[in-house]
């Protein structure tokens, strides 16, 4: 499932700095961030724009690059927000980054992020205060995803150089109950040709755990 027309307002995220008791909308937020960052990244590191299509940032403690084109940044406004509606309501399984040839439409590589949700109850207890499913310090969720972050980088030695202009797509996995928008369609899974997947680090904010891995077009033998 894809989601490509859609466009909402700018989603602008703010984590306090010392996060103990985490509850599922708070989860949510941490990890849609997450994931605006690790496909950025991604799209930086893999070549599919031009390098000086993005902007340096630091976040996680680590130096990360932001795309400054308007389409993409519009399209990820559209999709985010909705992918965190699904996490907080325990609805989301995963999230797929696919690189395509532009020319010829092949699926040449396909990073995966199976997201695994606590079970929950609502969000709220009977007194309207939200529910705290998890501890957990800031700092520690923030170093499980700098791992991760930092194994998107060092995949550039071991993955096969993309020498054709590419484009991208993100690919939603929800429940059967989960509610989806117009404007979202549903496609066929992504299958790589002769692929060779690695797994990845994965992160956990105790109430979601994030597992990332590539899977890639493997050279003919």
């Amino acid at each position: 499932m894809t989601g490509k027309e859609n466009k909402s307002s700018s989603m602008n995220v703010s984590v306090s700095q010392q996060v103990k008791s985490i509850t599922l909308q708070g989860s949510a937020t941490i990890v849609v961030q997450f994931f605006r960052y690790a496909v950025n990244s991604i799209l930086y590191q893999r070549g599919v724009y031009a390098s000086e299509t993005f902007d340096r940032c630091q976040q996680y403690g680590i130096t990360l690059f932001m795309t400054k084109d308007k389409e993409i940044n519009e399209y990820f406004e559209s999709v985010l927000p909705n992918l965190e509606n699904w996490l907080a309501r325990g609805e989301l399984r995963g999230v797929s980054l696919v690189i395509t040839s532009a020319l010829t439409g092949e699926h040449l590589e396909k990073w995966d992020f199976d997201i695994h949700t606590v079970p929950t109850e609502g969000d709220t207890t009977i007194t309207g205060r939200k529910r705290e499913y998890g501890k957990k310090e800031l700092a520690e969720i923030q170093k499980g995803i700098r791992n991760v972050m930092r194994q998107i980088t060092a995949t550039v030695t071991f993955l096969p150089l993309l020498d054709v202009r590419c484009a991208f797509d993100l690919r939603i996995y929800v429940n059967n109950e989960a509610e989806v928008m117009r404007g979202w369609i549903e496609e066929s899974d992504s299958n790589v040709a002769n692929p060779e997947r690695v797994e990845l680090r994965s992160f956990s904010t105790s109430v979601h755990r994030v597992q990332a891995s590539v899977t890639y077009k493997a050279d003919d033998p």
